[in-house]
């Protein structure tokens, strides 16, 4: 991992991962949050939501893939997603029965529009796949529909 990626790590869980709040200024800065299994059936850390920090119209979170792992096909009913690759190689299948993909790595910016099915899937056999995911839904994980491919 470069310093750069370390940097910015550090960065994400300082300002927004770490649940303290300060004064009467209204900033809430989310502590080291505990780490959860998603529908999407992978590691998740909730960061910034409306239950977290009173967020009215967002979500970021960080999400990690493991080695060979995929998330569950799903999709987003009614909100958008923007997804920033911190480390790794993941292909993501996604559309109508999941038939087209696209292959992101570590400095990719991905975005998501709402209610495109979609399942990512690390590439990787040794190293986990780490991202930031964030959403015009504030509430998270209430949006999540699965999505079942037609498979022939």
């Amino acid at each position: 991992m470069s310093k750069r990626t370390i940097a910015f790590l550090i960065l994400i869980f300082v300002i927004f991962l770490n649940p303290a709040r300060a004064g009467d200024n209204g900033i809430v800065v989310i502590k080291t949050p505990e780490e959860l299994i998603s529908k999407q059936k992978l590691p998740y850390f909730h960061g910034i939501s409306a239950a977290s920090a009173g967020s009215k119209v967002l979500s970021m979170n960080l999400v990690m893939i493991p080695p060979g792992a995929e998330a569950e096909a799903h999709y987003h009913d009614g909100f958008e997603s923007a997804v920033y690759l911190i480390q790794g190689r993941v292909e993501t299948r996604y559309g109508s029965n999941l038939e087209q993909s696209v292959i992101n790595e570590s400095g990719d910016f991905i975005f998501i529009p709402p209610n495109v099915p979609h399942q990512p899937r690390n590439l990787s056999d040794t190293e986990t796949a780490i991202a930031i995911v964030s959403r015009n839904d504030p509430n998270e994980q209430e949006s999540v529909v699965p999505y079942e491919a037609d498979r022939e």
